[in-house]
């Protein structure tokens, strides 16, 4: 039997999900993101996800792995019957969200741009929400969605009372990131803007074989069903968020000036001879997301903000946009007990997760040309433990996997 350092062992055996997403994107016309970049067409992600024997994993609900894998070739073969997953239909749009989970439909809450133009000190934005969410209504284009299953073996004691304080902490894995694929062109920015969603959906007990229950479950489930509805917001991680290309920072500098007034028509309602917040690469900034659909009454700029253009409406107005805290590469890059939880998952159950790959429109790093970037590659992963070997300083000597 070979032996291990335990350095290996450790990473093997921490190890609880493992997802590599290789998203291939073909821009044949480059716009700013909210403008019209919707000529972007997605070829296949491969997705393979494995974990170890705490955690069993499905994409149908009756069949439970350590790896399961699946792509656009194969997402009808591997999911369940009446499934409702999407693979982004002719292309990534830019999508804006703040984490919401819908009651009745347990889908996210995306919104899109319904209008878009120049301002003098930047661009007025407009913005209607997704039609995901009608009965019967099937994801829509321009995002990646799909149910993930995940079983926790953690304890025999299921808890069906939706309480996170009873629940276990899960970690994002150091090594998830998003970068550009093979292929692809460096140094555009277009791996910055991603964002990949988690939104727990309800759960059912861990030792349950009613693949009918398993795949329907909701956030707003029947009494007496078994079924417990979670529907939290979901987590949002911001992969590279102190990433900033030159060219990006370039066209923030040249497009965005003060805001000092409402009617954002008006060459007056901007100090043209004033400068936005500074961005500089290796820093993170707030992203201001789309919270509610926009009107033109809003007089809503995209560079809206204390962190760009300095502008917040007057009480008692409410800005749509908001700075939404995600879930980012800092937090992941955190050790020892600064480390920062993911996501909970309650023990001994089945929880349906429903995971969003898609681009965030309002984020900074948006420009015309980022989009000759091309392609990216996504990949994510999961760990119960919250310490390292080296957050402790283990020196001790190798381990056989067998003896753990």
């Amino acid at each position: 039997m070979p032996k291990f350092h335990i350095r290996q062992v450790k990473r093997i055996k921490n190890l609880v999900t493992v997802s590599a997403l290789t998203a291939i994107i073909l821009v044949v016309s480059t716009f700013a993101w909210f403008v019209g970049m919707r000529t972007v067409n997605v070829s296949s992600f491969d997705i393979e996800i494995a974990s170890t024997d705490s955690l069993l994993l499905s994409l149908d609900g009756e069949k439970f792995e350590h790896t399961v894998t699946i792509s656009q070739a194969t997402l009808n073969d591997v999911s369940y019957d009446g499934h409702t997953n999407s693979w982004g239909g002719r292309g990534l749009i830019p999508m804006s969200s703040v984490g919401e989970m819908d009651p009745e439909s347990s889908r996210l809450v995306l919104y899109e741009k319904a209008s878009f133009t120049a301002t003098p000190g930047g661009y007025r934005i407009m913005s209607s929400r997704v039609n995901n969410y009608e009965n019967g209504r099937p994801e829509q284009e321009g995002y990646v969605a799909f149910d993930l299953f995940i079983k926790n073996f953690s304890g025999t004691k299921y808890i069906p009372e939706l309480n996170q304080k009873d629940e276990e902490a899960i970690y994002l894995t150091t090594d998830s990131e998003v970068s550009v694929a093979a292929g692809g062109v460096s140094n555009t920015g277009i791996e910055n803007s991603v964002r990949v969603a988690f939104g727990q959906v309800g759960r059912v007990i861990g030792s349950s074989k009613d693949v009918e229950l398993i795949t329907g479950i909701s956030c707003s489930p029947l009494s007496g069903s078994g079924v417990t509805g979670i529907c939290r917001p979901a987590q949002i991680w911001e992969p590279n968020d102190t990433e900033h290309t030159e060219n990006a920072i370039n066209w923030y500098k040249a497009s965005c000036f003060p805001r000092i007034d409402v009617d954002l028509t008006l060459k007056t309602s901007y100090n043209t001879q004033g400068t936005c917040g500074n961005v500089v690469n290796g820093t993170a900034y707030p992203t201001y997301a789309v919270s509610r659909e926009i009107s033109s009454e809003d007089e809503v700029d995209i560079y809206d903000g204390p962190a760009y253009n300095g502008y917040v409406p007057t009480a008692p107005t409410v800005s749509p946009l908001y700075a939404f805290p995600y879930f980012t590469d800092e937090h992941k890059l955190l050790t020892g007990t600064d480390r920062p939880t993911f996501m909970t998952l309650a023990p001994n159950s089945i929880t349906k997760v429903r995971i969003y790959v898609y681009i965030e429109g309002q984020d900074i790093d948006n420009y015309d040309f980022a989009s000759i970037g091309k392609k990216i590659s996504v990949k994510f992963g999961f760990t119960k433990e919250r310490f390292t070997e080296d957050d402790f300083g283990y020196d001790g000597p190798p381990i056989d996997p067998e003896e753990i």
